[in-house]
């Protein structure tokens, strides 16, 4: 029985310190049968070992029936605590930032035994194996490996008894690991029982104790085993994950510096694994699939804490192994996540799970919907607050208290728009309803977009001077001249705010890291003379908004000549307002400190943190709490500063196929003559009719979060003569069509109204 480590004694003495482990049915794939009693641990182990004596190693027929008990155990122990940087900090903390205690020195390794096969001995067993059917080498080689931790670092380590005691290499052999794992799933049943019998050894033995760094080797090993995306050993794999997850946090840390490691592929299949495990667990597509989730309700905490080890993995890589949207669970879009969201605004990140621990596997979608059912109870309890105080004065109820009433005028637009927002601050959080003084229309949702559009376009206007645009990188910065009123940027904050408040999508086009300011800190701080909006910058978020600038400050780091003779740089810079130009020194007496080659890169950090922070941090902050005002919420701490952006903006990629395979129809049907005239003519416009098109039906040309899909666009049939043009109610994102005989009649029709399109009738 050598390979084989089933002694009794060491995992007896373990035995009584684990919690029990419960059985429900045999796994699909691994042979089912009748269900048998629930066997004890003890129970398991001495069948196992009197299987053994019976049957042999080479037996799969015995061995399927144990797996079969072992494979659908799960054990119940307490929920654990999330691995994610604490989303409800006021700043985000580094995964590289530890403190020196955690940085704890590892228990000294274990003496491992010398193996000697390479990948391509291994490779030409495998060949061997399958071109004369001997599959005993290769068996032999799977059986003693995973029997467990110190087999796995003498079979993948790259010397054998080698400390590799640095985040930056593990020390693992990873294309040995990859071969052997490449080569598992094609090998016989019993080969594969095998291992996943190696595997449950391992966890047994390793149940507690101090970790080394050869654990963590195997952890890291064992994690990437192909076999897990089966169902049938999602125990196994919960079992795993569980023990990884309760690492330490300087375990942790290794780990991710590891993980990032992988290739891009592996790391994506890891991945996916994980997000397929916990959609499955959450929703099984058989009931009797999976142990009942009472009995195992550790499973889904496990397996997000060890996601957040590949998200962290994932962000501290430059650039990102793979996009932050790919770590999106879309099957939580199907649970109630405001329950979720309850939970973990009354427990925060304690021991009390919730997926709002860790925000980066919610979906854009579903924070929307948070946003948007918060903000919707904030804008009933400022409406009931609103009622009763009237009832209770035994005043006359009007039922305007229940919004925020905007009334302007078109010729002056932005001054009404900003007495308007200043005069009603405490309606902020009550429904927007928007009036255009002179016109009959009655806001259903459509004026409402059209004050938004047209205020945005004039905001941001060169000519009014608030914002400059830059064209090498296509967005807006705030201008950085000084004035004693900064209320109008506290207006756009503001306008930005009710826009998310009220799932309203607007053309602005700040740079990303506009967003990041607006996330630091995510809250509004009880101390009014804290500071707001300043962000850490880096020579990154220059190149976005100032490339040109950007490029030259990088020239002058890496240069390679007399920094301080050649460039003639001091500590000073000069700056243009108002077409005025004026200095500022980046420290104390900077004019008389010149940079030199020694300094340059101080220089470089203190000039972009002037040009991004503090030349402009009182325009900012008014920005700032302008925002915080309307949208002080604790969802907010969900969301990064792209998500932010896409709820601001919503999606500028117009996708008319989409909006035409998502159209509901009323008087047509989508096979009539007509609408199939109009779906070619939109189709065949070109993107800036298309955007016209959008913004004339919906009253944006902007694309909701959730896509086309979300705008529930509607086409109807209005009789009418055929000389009438197009008529649309953006209230209901719906455009109402005449019988149009031909397509050049329909375009023609269609062009003129959506070229057309501001100003409001009678709707």
């Amino acid at each position: 029985m050598d390979g084989e480590h089933f002694a009794l004694s060491g995992v007896e003495r373990e035995r009584e310190k684990l919690p029990p482990i419960y059985t429900s049915s045999t796994p699909a794939g691994l042979g089912r049968g009748a269900k048998q009693p629930f066997p004890s641990l003890g129970t398991f182990i001495s069948t196992l070992s009197q299987r053994r004596e019976a049957g042999g190693r080479g037996s799969a027929g015995t061995l399927s029936g144990t797996l079969s008990s072992t494979l659908s155990s799960t054990l119940s122990m307490r929920e654990l605590p999330p691995i994610c940087c604490d989303v409800r900090q006021k700043q985000r903390v580094s995964i590289d930032t530890l403190p020196p205690e955690v940085k704890a020195p590892f228990p000294c390794d274990p003496i491992i035994p010398l193996r000697t096969k390479t990948t391509k001995d291994f490779q030409e067993d495998m060949e061997r194996a399958v071109q004369t059917g001997d599959w005993r080498e290769v068996r032999e080689f799977y059986l003693t490996t995973f029997d467990s931790f110190v087999e796995i670092n003498a079979a993948f380590k790259r010397e054998a008894n080698g400390s590799f005691n640095t985040i930056d290499d593990s020390g693992v052999n990873a294309k040995f690991v990859n071969a052997v794992y490449d080569a598992l799933l094609s090998t016989p049943q019993d080969i594969q029982k095998s291992v996943l019998k190696g595997i449950i050894n391992s966890l047994l033995r390793e149940w507690k104790g101090p970790r080394s760094k050869d654990d963590l080797r195997a952890y890291f090993i064992l994690v990437q085993n192909p076999q897990y995306s089966s169902t049938s050993t999602y125990v196994i794999y919960a079992h795993l994950l569980r023990q990884i997850a309760a690492l330490s946090e300087a375990d942790h840390h290794f780990l991710v510096h590891w993980l990032k490691k992988l290739s891009g592929r592996r790391f994506r299949q890891l991945v996916e694994r994980l997000l397929q495990f916990i959609s499955t667990r959450l929703f099984p597509a058989e009931p009797d699939e999976l142990p009942p989730l009472a009995k195992c309700s550790w499973w889904i905490p496990s397996a997000t804490r060890v996601l957040g080890l590949f998200n962290a993995a994932n962000s501290v890589s430059s650039p990102p192994i793979m996009p932050f949207t790919d770590f999106y669970n879309i099957a939580l879009e199907h649970i109630d996540f405001m329950e979720q969201y309850r939970t973990w605004q009354s427990h925060g990140n304690s021991n009390k799970f919730s997926f709002c621990q860790f925000p980066f596997i919610l979906s854009t979608v579903v924070k929307k919907a948070i946003i948007q059912r918060d903000s919707e109870q904030q804008m009933i309890s400022e409406a009931r607050q609103s009622l009763v105080s009237k009832v209770s004065r035994r005043q006359r109820v009007d039922m305007n208290l229940l919004f925020l009433n905007i009334k302007v005028r078109r010729a002056q637009l932005l001054s009404d728009s900003l007495d308007e927002l200043t005069r009603k601050r405490c309606d902020l959080k009550k429904k927007l309803r928007v009036t255009f003084v002179g016109e009959a229309g009655l806001d259903m949702g459509g004026l409402t977009k059209e004050w938004f559009l047209l205020l945005v376009r004039q905001i941001f206007h060169t000519d009014y001077g608030m914002f400059t645009y830059l064209k090498d990188s296509h967005c807006h910065w705030f201008s950085s001249w000084k004035c004693d009123n900064y209320s109008e940027f506290q207006l756009v904050g503001t306008l930005m705010g009710l826009a998310v408040y009220n799932s309203i999508a607007l053309d602005i086009h700040f740079p990303p890291h506009c967003y990041r300011k607006l996330l630091t800190p995510p809250t509004v701080p009880c101390d009014q003379n804290a500071p707001v909006g300043t962000a850490t910058t880096t020579l990154d978020d220059l190149q976005q908004i100032m490339p040109d600038l950007a490029h030259g400050l990088g020239e002058l780091l890496s240069y390679e000549g007399n920094v301080e003779e050649d460039f003639y740089l001091s500590f000073q810079v000069f700056q243009e307002e108002m077409g005025v130009v004026r200095s500022y020194n980046l420290k104390p007496g900077g004019d008389k400190i010149p940079v030199t080659k020694q300094n340059r890169k101080e220089y470089v950090q203190l000039y972009i943190d002037f040009l991004l922070n503090k030349s402009i941090y009182k325009q900012f902050a008014a920005f700032y709490h302008g925002f915080h005002s309307v949208c002080a919420s604790d969802a907010l701490m969900l969301l990064r500063p792209e998500e932010v952006e896409m709820l601001v903006c919503g999606s500028p990629d117009v996708d008319m196929s989409a909006l035409q395979k998502a159209a509901q129809y009323e008087g047509y049907s989508k096979t009539d003559a007509t609408v199939r005239c109009f779906w070619d003519v939109v189709l065949a416009f070109p993107l800036e009719l298309q955007k016209k098109f959008l913004h004339f039906t919906t009253g944006s040309d902007r694309v909701p979060v959730g896509g086309m899909a979300d705008l529930n666009f509607k086409i109807s049939k209005i009789d009418v003569p055929t000389d009438w043009l197009p008529i649309s109610h953006t209230c209901f994102n719906q455009i109402c069509l005449p019988p149009y005989r031909t397509r050049k009649e329909l375009k023609h029709k269609l062009t003129i109204a959506i070229s057309n399109a501001e100003g409001f009738g009678l709707e």
